[in-house]
């Protein structure tokens, strides 16, 4: 199966070096350090309070600028830290595309944390989305495989669940996916989503509670239930329980239904497309576990 795919242009801490000392002078003798490698952006520490992000594939380009458009806004609205952008790198000779300098949220991912310990940041999760789902502007992007209609994805379903070494429980499976396909559509107005909200852009405080969201890259328009299926792969049932409650009458039974399958959607790409990464696939067994619990 496909995993992680390879870098356009591999950053060099030398090369991030050199860009923050070119372009913010007054930053270029903070410590540098990578702390992520992501599908589509390279991370890098500067500092203690601020961090660099830079896409590694040419696809990814628009997810930064996405970031630098969107999440001021989202921050004024959101009750928990996010990554603000607080400067837009320019290309150079040296990188080919945009990069930015933004906020460093602090935090301890919660998909390197124990499903029992995620349980306090339940009601957080659920404010920061209430926060989140607002109805999108004109000129928001609608991402092909993120809050569109669940038929979109039906065909890249089907072929996962055809792998019947990695997806044994296959039957139970496509009986939760046609429940979910059953569900009534989103008629609402297209909302604000994140569209990669999962244990490993979410960070919680020492007690448990929500810190902060991070990796925006992903933010769009669209059905709400593709952020709302962080709860399957978030949360134990107790916790998912508390989790659902906490919106009260702003969801309804057929958003639920429809976040469920946008779990199987993401649980099953975690676990078919992450071979060489163990903490996003261990994320996808947890997430297909709570699907089937219900």
């Amino acid at each position: 199966m496909a995993g992680m795919p390879p870098a356009t242009v591999e950053v060099s801490d030398a090369v991030v070096q050199c860009l923050v000392r070119d372009q913010r002078p007054d930053l270029g003798d903070r410590p540098l350090a990578r702390v992520a490698n992501g599908w589509d952006n390279a991370t890098f520490r500067l500092g203690d309070d601020l961090a660099v992000r830079l896409p590694r594939r040419a696809e990814a380009v628009s997810l930064i600028l996405h970031e630098r458009r969107y999440l001021p806004d989202i921050a004024r609205r959101s009750p928990v830290a996010v990554p603000v952008p607080v400067h837009a790198g320019q290309p150079t000779s040296d990188f080919p595309w945009p990069w930015s300098i933004v906020r460093w949220v602090p935090g301890a991912a919660a998909a390197d944390v124990g499903p029992a310990d995620r349980g306090p940041a339940a009601e957080g999760l659920s404010d920061f989305l209430l926060s989140l789902h607002v109805p999108a502007e004109a000129g928001v992007p609608v991402n092909p495989f993120r809050g569109v209609p669940l038929a979109d994805r039906d065909s890249a379903v089907v072929e996962r669940l055809g792998d019947r070494e990695r997806y044994p429980q296959a039957a139970a499976l496509r009986e939760v996916w046609a429940q979910a396909g059953a569900a009534k559509a989103w008629g609402g107005p297209a909302m604000m989503l994140h569209g990669d909200l999962h244990p490993g852009n979410i960070l919680l405080a020492d007690d448990g509670s929500l810190a902060g969201v991070i990796d925006f890259g992903d933010v769009g328009a669209g059905d709400p239930a593709v952020d709302l299926a962080v709860g399957w792969l978030m949360f134990d049932a107790g916790a998912r329980h508390r989790f659902m409650e906490a919106f009260g009458p702003a969801v309804e039974g057929d958003t639920w239904m429809r976040a469920r399958g946008w779990a199987l959607i993401l649980s099953t790409a975690m676990l078919s497309n992450s071979d060489d990464n163990p903490r996003m696939f261990a994320v996808g067994e947890f997430g297909i576990r709570q699907i089937l619990e219900g």
